[in-house]
């Protein structure tokens, strides 16, 4: 696969990503949710910090991962070049481009979109506000994607989670989220021809 088909892909996903995200922002409010089918909803939520809303502590925890994610998209990209230089299958060439899309897509969201929108509580927000609710490189990233598959309760008879509410899957997604985690999925099915060297 040539450099320019990698981009290719890698621009039509931070389109798809970036659009859904501003559609949701500028359309709901935050932690609203519409049901598409039982098994799927779209469900407005921000993250602040890595995946599952994993936070890094203290005052410049959010910083620190921007930083590291713009760190690792440099390293992503030279990772890209590298193997499009080595001819190497189309299938890594891919994955690789996944992953930079939707490690792109998340930063935009992180550097910018604290400046460019207002809050979502409480009301839509609004693109290019004249309220931001944060700084340059402390934006929230944008979810919406939410598949509770099973939603239900233990049993009370069962042992230690009696009673308790159990759902899965429990994560609220984005394109960019997706993304990697496609790649990641065809990395493993497709290990042989990836990491065949």
């Amino acid at each position: 696969m040539k450099l320019k088909h990698a981009l290719l892909i890698i621009l039509l996903v931070l389109i798809i990503d970036q659009w859904s995200k501003i559609y949701i922002k500028t359309h709901f409010v935050l932690n609203e949710a519409v049901t598409v089918f039982s098994w799927f909803q779209i469900y407005f939520v921000e993250n602040e910090g890595a995946a599952w809303g994993t936070k890094i502590p203290g005052e410049y925890g959010k910083l620190i991962l921007t930083l590291f994610r713009i760190v690792a998209v440099i390293g992503i990209r030279y990772w890209l070049i590298a193997a499009v230089k080595k001819q190497q299958s189309n299938i890594l060439i891919l994955c690789i481009s996944l992953i930079l899309a939707g490690a792109l897509g998340n930063i935009i969201d992180s550097v910018f979109y604290g400046v460019i929108f207002d809050h979502s509580y409480d009301n839509v927000a609004t693109l290019f506000s004249n309220n931001p609710y944060g700084t340059f490189l402390h934006g929230k990233v944008v979810d919406m994607f939410y598949f509770p598959l099973i939603d239900t309760t233990f049993p009370s008879w069962f042992p230690k989670w009696g009673g308790m509410r159990f759902r899965f899957f429990e994560p609220v997604f984005n394109v960019a989220d997706a993304a990697i985690s496609v790649s990641v999925m065809l990395m493993i099915i497709f290990s042989k021809k990836v990491f065949k060297n």
